[in-house]
Protein backbone atom coordinates (compact mmCIF):
# COMPACT_ATOMS: atom_id res chain seq x y z
CA UNK A 1 0.00 0.00 0.00
CA UNK A 2 1.17 3.47 -0.79
CA UNK A 3 2.09 5.80 1.66
CA UNK A 4 -0.74 8.53 2.62
CA UNK A 5 -0.31 11.87 1.47
CA UNK A 6 -0.13 14.71 3.92
CA UNK A 7 -2.34 17.35 3.00
CA UNK A 8 0.18 20.42 2.41
CA UNK A 9 -2.49 23.30 3.35
CA UNK A 10 -3.24 21.89 6.62
CA UNK A 11 0.58 21.33 7.39
CA UNK A 12 1.31 25.35 6.89
CA UNK A 13 -1.81 26.11 8.83
CA UNK A 14 -2.03 23.23 12.22
CA UNK A 15 1.18 21.61 14.40
CA UNK A 16 0.77 19.21 17.21
CA UNK A 17 1.52 20.00 20.96
CA UNK A 18 3.59 17.57 22.89
CA UNK A 19 0.36 16.40 24.26
CA UNK A 20 -1.17 15.80 20.61
CA UNK A 21 -3.79 18.42 20.81
CA UNK A 22 -3.89 20.61 17.74
CA UNK A 23 -2.49 24.45 17.97
CA UNK A 24 -3.73 26.73 14.82
CA UNK A 25 -3.49 30.92 14.47
CA UNK A 26 -6.64 32.64 15.18
CA UNK A 27 -8.12 34.42 12.47
CA UNK A 28 -8.77 38.40 12.14
CA UNK A 29 -5.35 40.10 12.76
CA UNK A 30 -4.03 40.83 9.38
CA UNK A 31 -5.29 44.15 8.39
CA UNK A 32 -8.38 46.82 9.68
CA UNK A 33 -6.63 46.57 12.99
CA UNK A 34 -8.07 50.42 13.99
CA UNK A 35 -11.01 49.48 14.72
CA UNK A 36 -10.90 46.30 17.20
CA UNK A 37 -9.93 46.55 20.78
CA UNK A 38 -6.58 46.37 22.32
CA UNK A 39 -7.70 43.74 24.51
CA UNK A 40 -9.35 41.24 21.19
CA UNK A 41 -5.87 42.04 19.37
CA UNK A 42 -4.28 40.48 22.46
CA UNK A 43 -6.33 37.62 22.79
CA UNK A 44 -5.93 36.74 19.26
CA UNK A 45 -2.27 36.80 19.41
CA UNK A 46 -2.20 33.89 21.56
CA UNK A 47 -2.55 30.25 19.62
CA UNK A 48 -5.67 28.38 19.66
CA UNK A 49 -6.30 24.54 20.57
CA UNK A 50 -9.09 22.65 18.32
CA UNK A 51 -11.33 20.71 19.78
CA UNK A 52 -11.21 16.93 20.37
CA UNK A 53 -13.77 16.04 17.77
CA UNK A 54 -12.37 18.75 14.79
CA UNK A 55 -8.86 16.89 16.19
CA UNK A 56 -9.69 13.69 15.47
CA UNK A 57 -10.68 13.95 11.81
CA UNK A 58 -8.04 16.57 10.71
CA UNK A 59 -5.40 13.72 12.28
CA UNK A 60 -6.99 11.04 10.09
CA UNK A 61 -7.64 13.23 7.23
CA UNK A 62 -5.18 15.66 6.31
CA UNK A 63 -2.25 15.13 8.79
CA UNK A 64 -2.11 11.15 8.36
CA UNK A 65 1.67 11.44 10.20
CA UNK A 66 1.45 13.93 12.57
CA UNK A 67 1.78 12.58 16.02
Amino acid sequence: MPKMKTKKAAAKRFSFTGTGKIKYKKMNLRHILTKKSAKRKMHLRHAGILSEDSTKALRKQMLPYGN
